[in-house]
């Protein structure tokens, strides 16, 4: 796809350049240096980590400080706790494209959000030992915006699009190019004046993150090298991501504790460590001495996480389709108009765990609530609706 560019001098470009210097980029689309560049005529610095640039719209906004907080991603594909499969297929990916000398191959990951896609981006960065610059798809409106990040990429960099299936399509097309050929093309004036020109860019990786691949179009999702899912994670990893968070913020916890969370965080490391957060605080202000399994299950029932990692609106759901309609099936909007909550928010947000666990079933008449979600919640089998006229006979 083409970009047209008009750039119009004014009291702030230079008087002049040289001849040959080839083609100017707006300084308004190009990146900053990364923190850590020695200045001219000091000593040259120590390696200094590769950076994280946080990039809106081509410019970077803001450079990532370590802090405590900030820390909780794991650095090393090796302190990256649980996605074996997903590791070992990286590991060897890396350790090739080291070899080579060349760029890791492009790569998409997809799965349900909280999973660590965006972590995963980060250590392939420090693995590889160069840059990783993070943007989003909707914040990539204008042609011109993703071409300063293009443009400004060192060979071998990581640029992460987070969801990437919201591109917009003259996006979209200006990387099939950048993807393949590492080249940049560019439409110069308007009209009968107007002349392409393509510029050669840096070998660089595309990591791109979505939450529904199947949005992607067909020839974006086939230039990508490698396609990989990141999948639930087991109680077992998560109590293990639990006390790594637990070390990082200096909180005492126990082993039955983290698993006392770990149970309840709906397998993703995300939510185990906002909930890990919650304990803390309760911990702090209202008991003494480690996160023990007790406290963890108090302080999680007063936040309306229950066991199975239900909150409030989820067991609500379940609990009048039990009483109200027997059950089910129920529609969607009948759920809706029962519970007040929104028909897209039950059926993205809630339905989709529900059915993970067996609670819920989607049938051509409805949604049924399952033998499991009955004894969960506490009611017997075939518990009658309130009101059923069956119940009068």
């Amino acid at each position: 796809m083409a970009i047209v560019s008009s750039h119009s001098p004014d009291e702030s470009d230079p008087p002049s350049r040289p001849r040959g210097a080839g083609p100017v980029v707006p300084a308004s689309t190009l990146s900053q240096e990364p923190l850590g560049a020695a200045e001219p005529g000091s000593p040259p610095l120590a390696d200094p980590p590769p950076s994280l640039s946080l990039v809106k719209g081509g410019e970077v906004q803001a450079t990532e400080v370590a802090s405590p907080e900030d820390s909780l991603r794991p650095q090393r594909l090796q302190d990256y706790i649980g996605q074996s499969g997903l590791k070992e297929v990286l590991t060897i990916a890396i350790q090739a494209a080291k070899s080579r000398q060349e760029p890791l191959d492009h790569l998409l990951l997809y799965g349900p959000p909280g999973l660590g896609k965006t972590t995963m981006a980060l250590i392939l960065a420090q693995e590889m030992g160069v840059t990783c610059k993070i943007t989003t798809a909707p914040a990539l409106e204008r042609p011109r915006d993703i071409a300063g990040l293009l443009v400004n990429l060192k060979p071998g960099d990581v640029l992460f699009i987070d969801e990437i299936h919201r591109l917009p399509r003259v996006t979209e097309e200006i990387l099939y190019p950048a993807m393949e050929d590492a080249r940049l093309d560019i439409t110069i004036g308007k009209g009968q004046s107007a002349r392409t020109r393509s510029i050669p860019l840096c070998a660089f990786t595309l990591v791109g993150a979505t939450t529904r691949v199947g949005a992607l179009t067909s020839p974006l999702r086939d230039r990508f090298g490698l396609i990989q899912r990141l999948r639930f994670y087991e109680i077992e990893e998560l109590t293990q991501i639990v006390l790594r968070t637990a070390d990082v913020l200096k909180t005492p916890i126990e082993l039955a504790g983290a698993e006392e969370i770990a149970r309840r965080s709906r397998g993703t490391p995300r939510i185990a460590n906002r909930l890990l957060r919650r304990v803390r605080d309760y911990m702090e202000v209202k008991a003494a001495g480690p996160i023990s399994a007790a406290i963890a299950a108090e302080a999680l029932e007063l936040f309306n996480v229950d066991p199975c990692g239900l909150d409030w609106t989820d067991r609500r759901l379940l609990s009048v389709m039990i009483e109200n309609f027997n059950g089910g099936p129920v529609g969607l909007e009948t759920m809706a108009a029962s519970t007040g909550e929104d028909p897209q928010t039950i059926e993205a947000v809630y339905e989709p765990y529900l059915m993970q666990l067996g609670y819920l079933q989607r049938t051509p008449r409805g949604r049924v609530v399952t033998s499991a979600a009955r004894r969960h919640l506490g009611y017997t089998e075939g518990t009658p609706a309130t009101g059923d006229p069956m119940t009068l006979i």
